[in-house]
């Protein structure tokens, strides 16, 4: 899923790779998806693309942005898979939106279980994306004590620390999948209650939210997550899916999965203690 070392990852791909190439063809779905979220109907995006030229790329929080001339944007949000062929790859088959270039590379993005492809002119109209493109990022400096101690002061006493780091985008792209390896860096199990951190702890968790992402950035981006050519991260995750079976690193004590706020958490129960 897009978070933030994916966003970023992948627009920076992105803009290297596309960066003055024309639009010459836009092929639409081939395969119906009802969670596949377009701008209107996607029948129209040939017109609307074809000709521009990209001008830039822009990651932030759950979204890419590619930025064409004549103010036209294409924008792909969390659960969208947005992925480079160039010749003689051949694309997939089966597709969302297929783009093509004017050197006969292309671009084809597919949704799994949800996701947006958005093709509009001028400002998307979607409070998320708006949200996420005024906020301050933890890889910036001006996400520092003071911004954190902001979040921490308005968010709600009772809560968990899960939910702290990732529901109601008080950090735009700090998901379920980047706070596993977050919250066992600054040991807080993620159901733990905001109420319970010392201050102390509370500078492990700021102090871990930074670092964290930013080496998760630094490697192109987690192992459990593609990049724009279908490469795996080089980031290699403490706690996700593919490291349920290996012991904990630091105590070599059993990684355990549980459901909780919509969403599986991995922790290890010696190094975060509940």
């Amino acid at each position: 899923m897009l978070e933030i070392p994916e966003s970023k990852t992948i627009s920076l791909q992105a803009g290297k790779t596309l960066t003055g190439r024309k639009i010459t063809d836009v092929f639409t779905p081939t395969t119906h998806h009802k969670f596949a979220w377009f701008s209107g109907d996607p029948a129209g995006y040939g017109k609307l693309l074809s000709g521009k030229k990209v001008i830039s790329t822009r990651g932030h929080g759950m979204f890419v942005d590619i930025l064409f001339d004549q103010n036209i944007c294409i924008t792909i949000g969390d659960g969208t898979n947005m992925r480079y062929y160039s010749p003689p790859e051949k694309p997939p088959e089966k597709y969302q939106l297929l783009i093509i270039f004017d050197d006969n590379s292309c671009v084809a993005c597919n949704v799994a279980m949800y996701g947006g492809i958005w093709a509009y002119h001028g400002i998307f109209d979607n409070k998320y994306h708006q949200q996420s493109l005024r906020s301050t990022s933890p890889l910036d400096d001006a996400f520092d004590e003071s911004y954190f101690d902001n979040i921490l002061n308005n968010s709600p006493k009772g809560i968990s620390a899960k939910a702290l780091l990732a529901t109601e985008q008080r950090i735009p792209g700090v998901g379920n999948g980047v706070l596993q390896d977050i919250l066992f860096n600054a040991g807080i199990h993620p159901k733990r209650k905001k109420s319970s951190l010392s201050d102390e702890v509370k500078a492990d968790l700021f102090k871990s939210l930074k670092e964290t992402l930013k080496v998760m950035t630094d490697m192109g981006g987690r192992d459990t997550e593609k990049d724009f050519f279908g490469n795996d991260g080089g980031y290699k995750t403490i706690l996700s899916k593919n490291t349920l079976q290996v012991p904990c690193k630091v105590c070599g004590g059993q990684i355990k999965k549980e459901a909780y706020l919509g969403g599986a958490v991995y922790f290890c129960p010696n190094c975060q203690k509940l």
